[in-house]
């Protein structure tokens, strides 16, 4: 579903018209609510799913910036702590050193769960070949929160060190109904979720299934790790970023692309894909584009009867954060253009 929809949304991308048509035939915006994206009023919408445990968040809205400006600022750790249920952020350099984990930590919950941790029962989503580790650092002491710390450090600086060198088949697996299931899987699986269209963005899809056997000529990425906190427990996330710049019929696109190598709850696998769009009604110089920004995961706990309520509250969550961070991300560039 995932790459469908980018497929769409660059297949689309040769005017505003064939937008328009792409918002309300494939992502089901209704006459009004493109309007209201026309009007630089941001809106989301949840979209069908596979399956209860993927979800899917379009969201979309007319900004009088220029692409470049939203990716310098979406690659700013700085700028992203400011956003709604981001609680810390930082950027791994050039050569990941523990030096780069200050801030990443474990909640107090998390840590006396821990001591009870096993494979297939862990209120921490852990790869189970880490599990042990952590139960063993945790023993009761007053030192819990240290030695805890200390070692999801190292599994995150693993975790990166590992993918860099083999991708996510490196990562380890979670526990999934019973049997172990590979991240690099789950990831799979959210990007090929059931539905068919021409896939005019190969390279990009190859390259995040593929990393780092595969290439990508011309995309800059780098590694981060974040802490959320969207209303139901802070979660701690690393993920891969990558900026790709190509032209689709004729358009000058721009792609935002994070892609989650671990979270401490909830996600499975999980993909934010932002595209900037150019106004092409408008000069070189003058500022506007559209960004459209689609959030996918596949998450744990969402089937049966308590896992549909949860859906609903999580999609409902998400939904409400993606306006959130859009409008965010609107007054920013719009503010940062008018300096300029």
């Amino acid at each position: 579903m995932i790459a469908v929809l980018a497929c769409a949304l660059v297949a689309h991308g040769q005017s505003v018209g064939d937008l328009r048509a792409f918002l309300q035939n494939s992502a089901q915006f209704t006459p009004v609510e493109i309007r209201e994206v026309d009007a630089g009023m941001p809106v989301a919408k949840i979209l069908p799913a596979p399956s209860p445990d993927f979800i899917y968040v379009l969201g979309a809205t007319y900004i009088r910036s220029f692409p470049e400006q939203y990716l310098r600022l979406a690659s700013d750790m700085q700028r992203l702590r400011m956003l709604p249920g981001y609680l810390d952020a930082g950027r791994f350099s050039a050569m990941p050193s523990l030096e780069d984990l200050r801030g990443f930590q474990l909640e107090p919950d998390d840590i006396a769960e821990l001591r009870n941790c096993r494979v297939g029962e862990c209120e921490v989503q852990l790869p189970g070949e880490v599990i042990d580790l952590f139960r063993r650092s945790v023993k009761g002491k007053a030192t819990d929160a240290n030695a805890a710390n200390a070692r999801a450090r190292e599994m995150a600086l693993d975790a990166v060190d590992r993918y860099q060198r083999g991708g996510a088949r490196e990562l380890g697996s979670y526990r999934d109904q019973g049997k172990a299931v590979s991240i690099a899987e789950h990831f799979a699986n959210l990007l090929q979720a059931p539905g068919v269209a021409p896939d005019v963005l190969p390279e990009l899809r190859r390259y995040l299934i593929g990393y780092p056997q595969v290439m990508l000529p011309g995309a800059e990425s780098f590694f981060f790790w974040e802490r959320v906190d969207f209303g139901l427990k802070p979660t701690l996330r690393i993920n891969h970023a990558v900026t790709y710049r190509t032209k689709g019929s004729g358009t000058e696109l721009a792609a935002f692309a994070v892609k989650q190598l671990y979270a401490s709850h909830y996600f499975q696998a999980a993909l934010d894909l932002s595209i900037c769009i150019r106004d092409a009604r408008l000069p070189a110089n003058q500022p506007g584009f559209y960004l459209v920004s689609l959030k996918g995961s596949r998450q744990s706990g969402l089937t049966g009867f308590r896992g549909s309520i949860l859906r609903r509250i999580i999609t409902s969550k998400t939904r409400t954060a993606q306006v959130g961070v859009l409008s965010i991300l609107q007054s920013t560039l719009e503010a940062g253009s008018r300096s300029r």
